[in-house]
């Protein structure tokens, strides 16, 4: 049987109002089971999402886990991004840019501190005092960290390169153990751990540079951010009411930390003086630290010579995500 002109076209329109209907109701019904995100000594607001249960009650009515897992550096970090193991990871502005240019899918969509983390770092009883006394020395580093940056950059800085050291490469922790057992000259070291042998060995941070410190960046892998971009939100927001109460409680603040990270209340206090949340929102200022790093990241083979920068820095710098929720409030 032959349809007539008329049928036609309202077949048409039917087939296109319950494709229409059928899109409309995913999006309005799509939703992950879990969200998965990292907690880690260096990201203190992390602790405080994950001991205040803010993601756990906003989800609890749209029946969403959330599952945390802990991260020991950025480069953990990233690996765990990359292997899909945590949608949200912690990590230093420039470890974000060299995971980005060597082609880990994810975006930077917030500051969770702006920190003095790491400095260069000797034993109390070290001769060296600056960087140029380097040459020649071990030097623990975790790679792929604001720690390894910090030292490339400095090194440079000193009119010296990574082939003047030799570097060894160990986990934040165990840089740590390393430099006070006297297997390694210095530190490229990292809070908590930094602040700890401070205290407690009386180790020396010989070399310090705020500037050379890049943010600690929040990042969510992008599969996830275009699937769900209304729990992207959802997870700023969460960590705005974090960072409020952080500012807000400071004691309080210090004694979680204090308690989760494993340390004494005088080093988290040496931590969070160190530990500036003032700013959450993203923009020109992180991409010109973020920039300034490539420099000493191509030299070194970091990343690729022909990584371009300023292209790779606009594609991992996502500021829509909260510059809509600290709007909203």
């Amino acid at each position: 049987m032959k349809l007539g002109y008329r049928s036609i076209l309202a077949t048409i329109a039917l087939a296109g109002s319950v494709i229409s209907l059928t899109a409309c109701n995913k999006s309005a019904t799509d939703k992950p089971q879990v969200v998965k995100l990292d907690y880690a000594y260096y990201n203190p607001l992390s602790l405080v999402l994950k001991e205040k249960g803010f993601l756990e009650n906003d989800f609890a009515k749209d029946g969403v886990k959330v599952e945390w897992t802990l991260s020991q550096g950025s480069n953990k970090a990233l690996e765990l991004l990359n292997s899909k193991s945590v949608d949200f990871g912690s990590t230093a502005g420039a470890a974000a840019f060299i995971g980005k240019a060597n082609g880990n899918p994810i975006k930077t969509i917030y500051v969770y501190s702006r920190p003095e983390w790491t400095a260069l770092v000797v034993r109390k009883d070290s001769s060296i005092t600056k960087v140029e006394d380097l040459k020649g020395k071990k030097i623990a580093v975790t790679r792929g960290t604001d720690p390894h940056v910090f030292l490339l950059r400095s090194l440079y800085q000193a009119g010296l390169t990574d082939k003047d050291v030799e570097l060894v490469p160990l986990q934040h922790s165990d840089g740590r153990n390393a430099l006070e057992r006297g297997d390694v000259d210095a530190w490229a070291g990292l809070d908590p751990l930094m602040a700890q042998t401070e205290l407690e060995k009386g180790s020396k941070l010989f070399h310090r540079d705020v500037s050379l410190n890049s943010f600690g960046v929040l990042n969510v892998r992008e599969e996830f951010a275009k699937q769900y971009p209304a729990y992207v939100k959802r997870v700023l927001a969460a960590y705005e009411k974090a960072r409020q109460w952080a500012i807000q409680n400071p004691a309080e603040f210090r004694s979680l930390y204090a308690r989760d990270a494993k340390i004494s209340d005088a080093i988290a206090a040496k931590v969070l003086e160190r530990t500036d949340l003032s700013n959450s929102v993203l923009g020109d200022e992180q991409k010109k630290v973020i920039s300034a790093s490539a420099d000493v990241l191509k030299k070194s083979g970091v990343i690729g010579g022909g990584t371009d920068v300023p292209a790779t820095v606009s594609d991992l710098i996502d500021p829509q995500y909260v510059r809509e929720t600290v709007a909203s409030k």
